[in-house]
């Protein structure tokens, strides 16, 4: 039996920089306790830790939270009780719900079906691949697993059927747009649901802690609009910065049909799992009426997937995505949690405001978010960004008078649309640049070009379309 590897040279930077921050103590701001830095220097340790990896996320979170129970500054019971956060097993139900899709084969029929009805053009096509996004994302709140699972295999496959593939230098004949379309629709249904990324319920917990209440149905009405505006710009903009050398795919109805024909008719699971998606989603949109909890609505929509036989309970238990997500979000929030207990987001709201003041909220917004977008070149996860600076951002927006769910949902829509920067900015990101399909400078390029583009569709028509519904 050989030994576990862990790269021990990815420790230094985490522990050295710990150790710094830890050692500063003495000369720490004034009106910032000592025990609020010494949270400060863990939780900054532990961030860096899950940018380098020395081991597998989950372990650095583990880490983490020991370092941070063996030198007291948080009582185990505390610690604990962090594994207890409902917005973090509404992420992990929800996982469960994603393999329902993978499993039953639902996710790719559906797929199928989009791409036989509107998938005369390529353009068309991508704009069809993107619906099936947007179909799951209430429901697939692991867009990992919606991109990478579902998405992926079909557009690689159906890309191959038209001659398009990286290995053959034929890349650009389709595939390129599509797998780039891909990833960019990905980012915009995620910001426009809840349950639609991980990181989403984080914000939303993480919001309330600071007096902010989001729930399912103000978030999917503020994101609605500029999310729709996305919709349709960004894959036509993508269409003409980085045109696809097949316009027409007439063949695209033929392939889809074959690959159903070859799938049969829609199972008995299938029925389950689709009948079961349209209770939790009719669940989710109505909470605030019902009084139901999404959280609980997760749990409802796993507890019939088991007695409908969709999902075994091996499938749940070997569901490892699920598990170190519940690992490694429990400590991270139960850090940024002790962060703001302590003092140290309260001080560096307002010490950041302090150095804005005099500026109007809306100015102050758009610096905020302007900030929020570019430091996540720095991150290899959105949400360990959402965990590392949402609390503080959000204190700030406040402090500079920004209203106060106007400012909790920009920063949660901008917790997705950051994705749009590198090639390694989220869990999609890894796995659709990874095809070989887009180059790296190609991604960068788009990227940075469209982040602007969702600068001014989402501040711009998004605040205006938040003001109409009277968020603010």
């Amino acid at each position: 039996m050989s030994l576990e590897k862990v790269k021990y040279k990815k420790f230094i930077a985490p522990i050295v920089v710990g150790l710094i921050l830890w050692f500063m103590g003495p000369m720490r701001p004034v009106g910032l306790s000592l025990g609020a830095w010494h949270m400060f220097a863990i939780f900054v340790a532990t961030i860096i830790g899950c940018i380098t990896q020395p081991l597998p996320i989950g372990g650095v979170a583990i880490l983490g939270f020991t370092v941070a129970v063996l030198t007291k500054q948080v009582p185990l019971d505390t610690a604990i009780a962090g594994f207890g956060n409902g917005s973090i097993w509404l992420i992990v139900m929800a996982f469960f719900i994603s393999r329902g899709f993978i499993k039953t084969g639902l996710g790719r029929r559906v797929a199928l079906q989009f791409v036989r009805l509107f998938g005369k053009r390529t353009l068309g096509l991508a704009y069809s691949l993107i619906g099936v996004d947007l179909v799951l994302a209430p429901a697939t709140p692991s867009n990992t697993a919606r991109a990478g699972g579902i998405m992926y295999p079909i557009i690689n496959s159906l890309s191959e059927a038209f001659g398009s593939s990286p290995k053959k230098g034929t890349q650009r004949k389709i595939g390129s747009f599509l797998m780039y379309s891909e990833f960019q629709g990905d980012v915009i249904t995620s910001a426009m649901f809840l349950t639609a990324m991980a990181g989403n319920p984080l914000a939303q917990s993480l919001a309330k802690t600071m007096g902010v209440h989001i729930t399912w149905m103000n978030w999917f009405l503020g994101g609605l609009v500029p999310g729709i505006i996305s919709l349709i710009v960004v894959p036509f903009l993508i269409y003409k910065m980085f045109p696809p050398e097949v316009k027409e795919t007439p063949n695209a109805k033929q392939w889809s049909e074959s690959q159903l024909s070859e799938m049969g008719k829609i199972s008995v699971p299938e029925k389950f799992m689709g009948g079961i998606f349209v209770i939790a989603l009719v669940l989710w949109v109505t909470g605030s009426m019902t009084g139901i909890d999404a959280t609980l609505t997760a749990f409802i929509a796993l507890s019939l997937l088991l007695l409908c036989g969709v999902l075994s309970w091996q499938d749940v238990t070997k569901e490892t995505g699920a598990w170190n997500t519940l690992t490694w979000f429990s400590v991270l929030v139960m850090m940024a949690t002790q962060l703001n207990e302590s003092g140290f987001i309260p001080w560096l709201s307002k010490a950041i405001a302090g150095a804005m003041s005099g500026l109007n909220w809306v100015i102050a917004l758009v610096v905020i978010i302007l900030a929020y977008f570019y430091s996540h070149y720095l991150f290899a996860s959105a949400t360990a960004h959402v965990s590392a600076m949402y609390s503080a951002f959000l204190g700030v927006a406040i402090s500079a008078h920004v209203p106060g769910l106007l400012a909790a949902l920009m920063l949660g829509f901008f917790g997705n649309l950051f994705a749009s920067t590198t090639h390694y900015s989220n869990g999609p990101a890894p796995i659709l640049f990874g095809s070989g399909y887009v180059t790296q400078n190609e991604w960068w390029r788009m990227n940075a070009i469209l982040g602007i583009v969702y600068f001014i569709i989402w501040i711009g028509a998004g605040s205006l379309w938040m003001k109409l519904l009277g968020m603010w």
